[in-house]
């Protein structure tokens, strides 16, 4: 039984994919859980309602695979610690990042073309950034942070998506006859979900990642108001592995 886990934003996307004879049987849930902290509230009190829907316990686990980031910097090391927490009673863990996770909602919500030709996903990076990654059957360039108004030079007339609370900021810079247009999704948290598993599934089929590494794509708010404090930490630990 492998546990899937996206901690990142203010959503907490959970899933439980169970093999039996019968095949495979998912429980999943999407819980609103707020910026920070709320995650550690919700995180297992709704994993322990997954695994009583799926007549479970914790040693029926036998892997874990984490969404790494970017995001929100309180949810996204709740989600990681956790699977690392898995990961010292003996369970492998998987790694994905943000984009990926959302590049797989896009495939799965949309047919096994997914979104044509080459697309940018944009994700919030908060202090008016976004956290963005170009795609096409798979990233096109590593993924990098920049002012929100440098979007429309960065994008161009290729197409973009972003979640449904960001995507307004987004909007509101590109000029529509430019753009190539954002790509929508008919059920944003459906997609997601399924893309939760599919990719889950897909990593845990390769080597297990341990430790698994946060991938944060900028400073803490510490490290950029006294740089000299963090001056010997490597690039790995002040922003993560690129994914």
């Amino acid at each position: 039984m492998l546990l899937a886990l996206d901690t990142t934003t203010e959503i907490l996307h959970l899933a439980l994919l169970q093999h039996g004879r019968e095949g495979e049987r998912v429980f999943a849930r999407r819980v609103p859980a707020g910026v920070g902290r709320g995650h550690s509230e919700r995180l297992l009190p709704t994993l322990n309602e997954l695994m009583a829907e799926a007549g479970a316990g914790s040693a029926d686990l036998s892997g874990v695979a984490a969404c790494l980031g970017p995001g929100g910097f309180t949810s996204l090391r709740i989600g990681v610690a956790t699977t690392e927490g898995f990961g010292l009673t003996g369970l492998p863990t998987w790694g994905f990042s943000a984009f990926a996770l959302r590049a797989e909602a896009l495939r799965q919500a949309r047919g096994q073309a997914g979104a044509q030709g080459p697309f940018w996903i944009l994700l919030d990076g908060q202090r008016g950034e976004a956290f963005h990654q170009r795609w096409e059957d798979g990233p096109t360039e590593p993924a990098a942070k920049h002012p929100l108004a440098d979007l429309p030079a960065r994008l161009g007339t290729e197409a973009w998506w972003a979640p449904e609370a960001f995507a307004p900021k987004v909007e509101a810079l590109l000029s529509e006859s430019l753009s190539g247009g954002r790509i929508t999704l008919a059920d944003e948290g459906e997609a997601t979900l399924a893309g939760l598993v599919a990719l889950a599934r897909r990593v845990s089929q390769g080597p297990p990642e341990a430790p698994l590494v946060p991938f944060y794509l900028r400073e803490t708010d510490a490290e950029v108001n006294f740089p000299q404090a963090a001056a010997h930490l490597p690039e790995a630990l002040r922003k993560g592995l690129p994914r």
